[in-house]
């Protein structure tokens, strides 16, 4: 067993490779605690898109010792909110209780992810559970814009299947099938246990170990493979939309590199907020849209920065325009002092705001050591804020901001709207 210490963080690595990581927080009553999972969607074949997803929702239909709505009774007897999601690089089982019932919500947390049932039954039933979900996010046009955009852009790969999978895969999954993708991922070495909040760190080492000591310790690789970016421009026809849904987007850095707390301040500038230039210029001076915003989408060895909004078809092109000419002056020029000064003040206070709970404090616990293997304070994470410079950011302008890398969706009653590589000189 290894342990490492840093200030009130703790990790621990059972002889059976599970990583444990607590964090004291003396002042909160809450304590916070996740099994994550070092792999998510990316992870599946394109014949079992949605597997991974589905197995999360298994989890939670009973285990060799407790029904499904014993598990929901276990955690509403004391006050406590269960939950879990999928995402493509990891899968994630938290609670949230008052410190004295940590024993009580470990418990079960454990019970689900060592356990689970999938009885025939279940499988069955859950699955017109999740085709309903399909056909209900398939009634979302921002679900819709999202999907159509990134599965052009990483056509062809992991990155670009929808997590939820699709009504033929979904349909198709069989009991064996589900065992085999649990096998091969619920394993100690892809296991990070994050626990944050009022706590000590010994008593929560040996509830751990007592639950997850029996797990053998068995190799495990992902075996990732990068995508290969492809531009395009999809335009998508819609007629129930009164509002056309517009996405435009480009490749950008990947969540570990160097650059990527420039790459943030660039997005805050962007569109990151209501001060930022396309909300300024595009909402308010224009009056183009309700919404427009822009968002970094970064994974282990790629990523993206996308911009969204709605608008009339009508103002589409004009729109196109607004964006691409804030891209030509992120590229051609500095950013004003007292400009990149607030970007960098807004950053710095939504990372503070964002770590001030226990989830959010285990949440950021668990994908430092999944991402970084190391843990960055708020204060180092401020300081590498505070020395971008704005030649850096003009340089990660030029970088993401390339007329043949962009990529354009239209989702909605198209009425001829053409859109073409040419328009999107920037």
């Amino acid at each position: 067993m290894k342990q490492e210490t840093h200030r009130n963080i703790r990790k621990v690595v059972l002889s059976n490779g599970l990583t444990l990581l607590t964090e004291s927080m003396p002042h909160v009553r809450s304590v916070a605690l996740g099994i994550w999972l070092n792999t998510g969607s990316r992870q599946e074949a394109s014949t079992q898109s949605g597997i991974t997803h589905f197995i999360e929702h298994m989890v939670f239909k009973g285990t060799r010792t407790r029904s499904a709505e014993q598990i929901a009774r276990s955690m509403d007897s004391i006050g406590g909110h269960l939950d879990a999601f999928t995402a493509k690089e990891c899968v994630c089982f938290n609670a949230v209780v008052l410190d004295q019932h940590l024993t009580s919500a470990l418990d079960v947390l454990s019970d689900m992810v060592l356990n689970p049932r999938f009885a025939l039954a279940d499988i069955d039933k859950e699955r017109g559970v999740v085709l309903e979900e399909i056909k209900s996010e398939e009634d979302n046009p921002e679900y819709l814009l999202h999907e159509m955009f990134t599965q052009r852009f990483w056509k062809n790969h992991p990155l670009g299947r929808p997590i939820l999978g699709t009504r033929q895969s979904v349909s198709d999954f069989s009991r064996p099938a589900i065992e085999r993708q649990f096998g091969r991922f619920y394993r100690p070495g892809n296991m990070v246990i994050s626990v944050a909040g009022h706590l000590q760190h010994g008593r929560v080492l040996d509830l751990v170990e007592q639950r997850f000591r029996g797990l053998k310790r068995q190799p495990f690789r992902r075996g990732d493979v990068p995508p290969a970016m492809q531009a395009h421009i999809t335009l998508r026809e819609k007629s129930s939309l009164e509002q056309a849904h517009f996405c435009m987007g480009v490749p950008a850095y990947p969540l570990g590199h160097e650059r990527r707390y420039g790459a943030y301040l660039l997005n805050s500038l962007l569109g990151g907020g209501m001060s930022s230039r396309l909300f300024q210029k595009i909402r308010e001076q224009q009056g183009l849209v309700y919404s427009v915003f822009s968002d970094l989408i970064p994974y282990r060895d790629t990523g993206g920065m996308m911009i969204c909004a709605g608008t009339s078809m009508a103002s589409i092109p004009r729109l196109i325009d607004g964006v691409l000419t804030e891209f030509r002056d992120l590229k051609e020029n500095l950013i004003p002092k007292e400009e990149l000064k607030r970007a960098k003040d807004q950053l710095k206070g939504s990372l503070m705001l964002g770590l001030e709970s226990t989830g959010s404090r285990m949440s950021n616990l668990a994908r430092q050591q999944m991402y970084f293997g190391r843990f960055l304070t708020l204060d180092d994470m401020k300081a590498r804020i505070e020395v971008v410079t704005a030649e850096e950011i003009r340089t990660i302008a030029r970088d993401f901001f390339q007329q043949q890398n962009i990529s354009v969706s239209v989702l909605g009653r198209l009425n001829g709207l053409k859109v073409t590589r040419k328009m999107l000189a920037c």
